[in-house]
């Protein structure tokens, strides 16, 4: 679909140690396909056991999982607003991205220099949210300067906007960001018109040592009480037992040493799922003995725009959608058991697609 998390943060946070653990971590569910389209771009496959359990039970002759991209952006410092450092590139590939993934640093080495000469997650998380913030301020002047020169002309609705996008203004200089001013419906295009850095969704990612990736440290609880009003989630990482785990060759290799860590899985596995949730995406299954298979769609999708994602002569001829609910497959083993037992449902062009369904298009073309 297209859709893109990036991972930001200051220098030296374990930005890129983790994003080479997530090119990684395809080996980690099953051995998927796996490319990375440029040197900081990196196709990421979801983790799915639902895709596993009908793997098991249709046999097919091959497997393919859905996936999200993860950008690599470049370090930020003070001043990026202004174009200090890299800070140019570093705003401009996050306004590209769809939702932000955000890495701090809460562990102590003296051999891992902090550019700011301390280890201060709350302090490293305000410098990026500033910089994201002064750019938001600077683009909202611009379009209110535009939207009162629109107002000239006498249109009521100009003016209405020049109000809207005051209030907003005023929400951004008071050092909040743009996701948590609310919007109303009448203005939510506008809104996503603006392309605010500050609007995307964030995950923030506590990169830990070792010994606190379980239960965390002083630094992740300052942390999580800095953002306890931010509605976002946290996540505790040790990027440098993700690029261990990464380093070894097989599947089983691998899960000896995560069980041994005392995980029940890699960190990187809850990074790309809360990724996968955080993009508002849900994903459906086609299932044959040619191929089982994952698609992406946008939570909300009907059976046609869902069918579209296959091809798109199945949305423009879209007939009817047979589905059957992943739990009813698994009971009962078979399509043809499904089916026998009558839980197959023939949907419509007003059918919600849910998360999980199992799916089969009628067409005509």
């Amino acid at each position: 679909m297209g859709l893109q998390c990036g991972i930001v943060g200051l220098p030296n946070v374990g930005k890129s140690t983790l994003f080479n653990a997530l090119t990684s971590a395809k080996a980690l569910a099953a051995n998927y396909p796996f490319a990375t389209k440029e040197p900081n771009l990196g196709m990421i496959v979801v983790p799915d056991e639902r895709l596993d359990k009908l793997e098991e039970l249709v046999q097919p002759q091959r497997v393919l999982p859905t996936s999200v991209e993860i950008l690599d952006i470049a370090g930020l410092i003070k001043g990026a607003s202004k174009g200090e450092g890299l800070g140019n590139q570093f705003l401009a590939n996050i306004r590209e991205v769809d939702a932000i993934i955000h890495v701090v640093r809460c562990f102590e080495d003296d051999n891992v220099i902090h550019v700011d000469g301390s280890v201060d997650p709350v302090r490293d998380k305000e410098i990026i949210d500033l910089e994201l913030i002064f750019k938001d301020i600077d683009t909202m002047e611009k379009r209110i300067d535009k939207l009162k020169k629109q107002a000239k002309s006498g249109a009521k609705e100009d003016a209405i906007h020049v109000e809207w996008a005051g209030n907003l203004l005023k929400h951004l200089e008071s050092e909040k960001p743009a996701r948590s001013f609310e919007v109303d419906e009448a203005y939510e295009d506008l809104f996503k018109d603006l392309s605010l850095l500050t609007s995307k969704p964030v995950l923030y990612v506590c990169n830990v040592d070792e010994n606190a990736v379980t239960d965390g440290n002083e630094h992740t609880k300052r942390f999580a009480e800095a953002i306890k009003n931010e509605n976002a989630e946290v996540l505790l990482i040790c990027a440098g037992i993700e690029a261990e785990i990464a380093e070894l060759e097989s599947k089983e290799e691998r899960m000896e040493f995560i069980n041994a860590m005392g995980l029940t899985e890699p960190g990187v596995n809850k990074i790309i799922k809360a990724a996968y949730k955080l993009l508002n995406l849900s994903t459906y299954f086609t299932a044959g003995v040619k191929e089982v298979r994952a698609w992406t769609i946008k939570k909300g999708w009907k059976a046609p725009q869902a069918a579209g994602v296959i091809h798109t002569d199945f949305e423009k001829g879209f007939i009817r959608a047979e589905v059957i609910k992943y739990k009813d497959y698994i009971h009962y083993g078979t399509e043809a058991a499904v089916k026998e037992a009558g839980k197959m449902g023939v949907e419509g062009k007003e059918y919600v697609v849910e998360d999980g369904d199992i799916m089969h298009f009628r067409f005509n073309v």
